[in-house]
């Protein structure tokens, strides 16, 4: 009897010639790029190093678009976005020892932020493994023990016909829920080595789903249809599921308002009746949280930023739906149900029973008018201006990367929509390379890449890589003279700032020597530089000379009662 799957395995003709008669000329360099090929991928970004030479001649024979950055680190920031915009994974390929370790912060923010990032290291020959001090060139004790704690898993390929099943292996764990970069090492020897071993064709690295258990979605369903005040805070697992439609019907099923938090944003939509947008600093979204009986959280841990700084303390139940079990209840005691975000809100939507809520929509609008009155009371029109031209001149649909600076925080809480940024780990410099690697992913339209000075020095070497692929990023520098958030942190702590002031190029004439194109613009002008950067074709540079300042925090100090409930 022959099932279905006995003819998948079968090889078709021209994968059996190919096996058969594997062309000359080959070594464990092609079996990478085969492999990858074999597994979907169409884009590898990456930085040559002398170890990793094998790999990157193997690129020349192979119909892999390599898109090169300066710096290792910014070629991960960029491997992350096309991740983070593609849903699919990201291939990186890095040297070995410093060239490994510059990638490191990138990769810690691809697992904060859950973005499927392949990233392929070259090893020291294969003899100098295991610990001995050969004095090979690049040469660490352990290179893996580098990554062990930042990468969900790491993969060694000590032979050519190891590096298919461990590349392979290494795919389907960024691809399981919850997403996040690997790490596969592979000696300089077995890259350069020739082989005679079959070519590598299509590959299986499916990943199981991650279904929830039903007795607990049950009891979640059960829950959330008795609740008299019912909230929801979705997080970025609902955006990586791509669960914003069935988000959506849950939250008008049951009448339930929701919170984005800051990763999560685009999850719900911002001008909905039950939409509390992404305030979630702001002491008057937490207090009506806090007053839900029953409060659903979706794809969040409920970290730092989701707590408004650990000061948010949940009166009533809380269901927690989240795909990284150690996320699980690791802030506070909730009906904890491990599973991908969709599955999970499917299964609710098939069992809850209908609960209308005509005053939800009135309470929403209580809070978010508290918020506005608390903001429009510190006298920060310029920021607010600021932020309104950038969301003005944005095409509808063009994605955003926002570096850890002023600007991006306000966007936290502020920008009505989705937008993408270096919250989950805060390193500096993520904006623009970012930015670069998700118009390397989509190149039908623009870009927006935002950063501070101080961010922007930590990546100004990538207008190399933006004019060489001619990429389609626009780049707006808030030049505030230093690291402005740090100059705020410290004023207020201490009295007066320290080392946070810096000197800065001249960053339109530095651009103009890359051949990118760069404009000096003002708040009065921001719109309008911002919008014809933005529609012409190509990088592109503006800077905004400007002092902005954070709204105050709320975590510091309680807030007046916000208006959670009706009054009679």
């Amino acid at each position: 009897m022959t099932h279905d799957h006995d003819l998948e395995l079968r090889p078709t003709a021209e994968q059996t010639e190919a096996a058969l008669n594997p062309p000359p000329g080959r070594t464990g360099g092609d079996l990478v790029v085969e492999t990858l090929h074999g597994l979907g991928a169409s884009t590898v970004f990456g930085l040559p190093g002398q170890h990793a030479l094998g790999m990157f001649d193997a690129l020349r024979r192979s119909t892999l678009r390599y898109v090169g950055l300066r710096v290792e680190n910014n070629a991960g920031f960029a491997a992350d976005a096309y991740g983070r915009v593609t849903g699919e994974v990201a291939p990186l390929l890095l040297s070995t020892g410093p060239g490994a370790l510059m990638s490191l912060a990138a990769l810690q923010e691809s697992a904060a932020a859950s973005a499927p990032v392949l990233a392929i290291g070259s090893q020291v020959p294969v003899a100098g493994l295991g610990g001995g001090r050969h004095g090979y060139l690049h040469e660490l004790r352990d290179q893996q023990a580098s990554f062990r704690d930042v990468v969900k898993s790491v993969h060694t390929a000590r032979t050519a016909s190891q590096i298919p099943s461990a590349m392979a292996a290494a795919w389907e764990s960024a691809l399981s829920a919850p997403h996040g970069p690997v790490w596969v090492e592979i000696p300089q020897d077995v890259l350069l080595a020739p082989t005679t071993l079959p070519v590598v064709t299509a590959m299986d690295a499916t990943p199981r789903d991650l279904v929830p258990r039903p007795e607990l979605t049950a009891v979640a369903a059960d829950l959330l249809a008795g609740a008299e005040r019912p909230a929801i805070i979705a997080g970025g697992g609902v955006v990586r599921a791509d669960a914003a439609g069935k988000l959506r019907a849950l939250a008008e099923r049951i009448g339930a308002p929701v919170v984005t938090t800051f990763g999560g944003k685009g999850a719900f939509p911002w001008n909905h009746p039950l939409s509390l947008q992404s305030w979630l600093e702001d002491r008057h979204t937490t207090d009506f949280l806090e007053d839900a009986d029953v409060l659903l959280v979706v794809g969040s841990g409920l970290g730092e930023l989701s707590s408004n700084y650990h000061t948010f303390a949940p009166r009533g139940r809380v269901i927690q739906i989240e795909a990284d079990a150690g996320k699980l209840e690791s802030n506070h005691p909730a009906l904890g149900i491990h599973a991908d975000a969709r599955l999970a809100l499917q299964a609710l939507l098939e069992t809850v029973a209908e609960r209308p809520d005509e005053k939800a929509p009135q309470r929403v609008a209580q809070v978010l008018a508290a918020v506005r009155e608390r903001i429009d009371a510190q006298e920060l029109t310029l920021e607010q201006q600021v932020l309104a031209a950038v969301r003005d001149a944005l095409p509808a649909g063009a994605p955003s990367f926002w570096d850890m600076t002023i600007l991006a925080y306000w966007a936290w809480s502020a920008w009505p929509g989705a937008m993408h940024s270096a919250q989950g780990a805060g390193g500096l410099g993520y904006g623009f390379p970012a930015a670069l690697g998700a118009a390397a992913a989509d190149p039908t339209g623009p870009v927006l890449a935002v950063s501070g000075d101080g961010g922007a020095l930590y990546s100004i070497a990538e207008l190399a890589t933006a004019r060489q692929h001619d990429l389609d990023v626009t780049w707006l520098i808030v030049d505030d003279g230093g690291y402005g958030i740090l100059r705020e942190y410290m004023t207020d702590a201490f009295g007066e700032p320290t080392a946070t002031e810096l000197a800065r190029p001249d960053f339109v004439a530095l651009a103009e020597s890359f051949g990118v194109p760069g404009v000096r613009t003002s708040p009065q002008t921001l719109r309008d530089d911002l919008t014809k950067a933005l529609t012409t074709p190509g990088p592109h540079l503006v800077v905004l000379p400007a002092v902005l300042r954070m709204f105050a925090p709320t975590h510091t100090s309680p807030a007046p009662t916000s208006p959670t409930r009706e009054t009679p």
